[in-house]
C-alpha cells in the first residue's frame, strides 16, 4: 500500500493526494515487489535499498545514494499476543520528498495522520527528526512499563513464582532486542550530528541541531535504562535463587534431623523385637520403661537440634 501525503504551513490537516507534489511524504506500508519497483523508478532510487526496508532482520544504519539519505532504523510495537518486538523502518529524504517504508503501520504514525502534532511535509529535515523523536518515545514507553513491572516484583522477591520468572525471561529478550537496535540508532544520530556540523549532506538550522542532539542524548539514556533494568532483573533472579537454595537447605536439615530422631525409636524397637533374652524382657513394666526411655532420648536429640538451630 502506498499513500502520498502533503501538508504545508498553511494547511491545518494532513491531506492525502493522488499525484506526487514537491514536499510530499510518501508512505509505503508492506509494499509489494511491484510497488517497490515503482517507487524506485519514480524517484530514481536504488531498488535494493528499498527492499532492505522489508527485511525483518535489517539492522539500523544509514547510507547516501544518488543524493538521497537512507536512514534504516527499527521501531517497537506490540504484537497481538502481547509480546513487544521491533521491525525495520526506512526513512529516506530526497531533494523534494520524504519516504517511509515499513512492514506494518506503527502506532506513532497515527499522530501524524490524525493531526495530533504540529508538522509539515514540506519541512523535510524537521519531519525526519519528528519521526525519530516518536521512535525514541515509543522505546521509552515500553521500557518504562517493563521497568515498572520489574520494580513491582522486586519489592516482594520472596513471593516470586514461575510466572514471574517466565516474565523476566521475556523481558530480558525484549530488552536485549532494544539494546541491539538502540546502540546503532544512537550511532546514527551521532553521525548525523557530526555530518551536519561539517555540512556534508544536511543543512540544519541551529534549532534542528539541538533537536538531534537531544535525540542522541535520549537514546543514550534509554541504552543506560536498558542496562540498568537488565541488571535489576539479574539481581532479582540471583536473590530468588539464593532464597530458594536457603529454603531447600532448611528443609533438608529439618528432614535429616527428623530422620535421626525417628531412627532411635526404630533401633530400640528392632532390638526388642528379636526372639532372644533381653534386659528387662520379663519385667512387668518393661514396655512402658522402653517407651519412656525412647521418648527421653528423642526429646534430648530434639533439644540438641533446636539449640544448634538445625530445626
Amino acid at each position: 500500500m502506498i499513500k502520498i501525503y502533503h501538508k504545508t504551513i498553511k494547511d491545518r490537516e494532513l491531506g492525502e493526494i493522488a499525484d506526487f507534489r514537491v514536499g510530499s511524504w510518501i508512505y509505503a506500508e508492506n509494499p509489494t515487489e511491484e510497488e517497490l519497483q515503482k517507487i524506485a523508478s519514480d524517484f530514481s532510487l536504488d531498488a535494493g535499498l528499498l527492499k532492505d526496508a522489508v527485511d525483518p532482520y535489517e539492522v539500523p544504519r544509514f547510507e547516501i545514494n544518488k543524493g538521497t539519505l537512507f536512514l534504516f532504523t527499527r521501531a517497537p510495537f506490540q504484537e497481538q499476543n502481547g509480546r513487544v518486538s521491533t521491525l525495520p523502518l526506512l526513512i529516506a529524504m530526497g531533494s523534494n520528498f520524504v519516504l517511509t517504508i515499513s512492514q506494518i503501520h506503527f502506532p506513532f504514525f497515527k499522530k501524524f495522520e490524525e493531526n495530533k502534532m504540529e508538522f509539515t511535509t514540506t519541512q523535510k529535515t524537521k519531519l525526519l527528526i519528528q519521526f525519530f523523536s516518536e521512535i525514541i518515545a515509543s522505546y521509552n514507553n515500553f521500557l518504562t512499563n517493563i521497568n515498572r513491572s520489574v520494580r513491582s516484583v522486586s519489592i516482594k522477591v520472596e513471593n516470586i513464582n514461575n510466572q514471574n520468572i517466565i516474565q523476566f525471561v521475556t523481558f530480558e529478550g525484549i530488552i536485549n532486542d532494544f539494546l541491539s537496535d538502540l546502540i546503532p540508532t544512537s550511532a546514527i544520530l551521532n553521525n548525523l550530528i557530526s555530518a551536519t556540523s561539517s555540512g556534508r549532506f544536511l543543512e540544519l538550522y541551529e534549532e534542528d541541531k539541538d533537536l538531534i542532539e537531544d535525540l542522541s542524548l535520549g537514546s543514550n539514556q534509554l541504552i543506560e535504562l536498558c542496562r540498568a533494568t537488565l541488571k535489576t532483573i539479574v539481581n532479582i533472579r540471583e536473590a530468588y535463587s539464593t532464597i530458594m537454595t536457603n529454603n531447600l537447605n532448611r528443609v533438608i536439615k529439618f528432614f535429616t534431623a527428623l530422620t535421626i530422631i525417628m531412627t532411635i525409636p526404630m533401633i530400640i524397637s528392632s532390638f526388642y523385637g528379636m526372639n532372644i533374652h533381653l534386659p528387662l524382657s520379663k519385667h512387668p513394666l518393661a514396655f512402658w520403661g522402653i517407651i519412656a526411655g525412647t521418648i527421653v532420648i528423642a526429646a534430648l536429640l530434639l533439644a540438641i537440634f533446636i539449640k544448634k538451630r538445625w530445626l
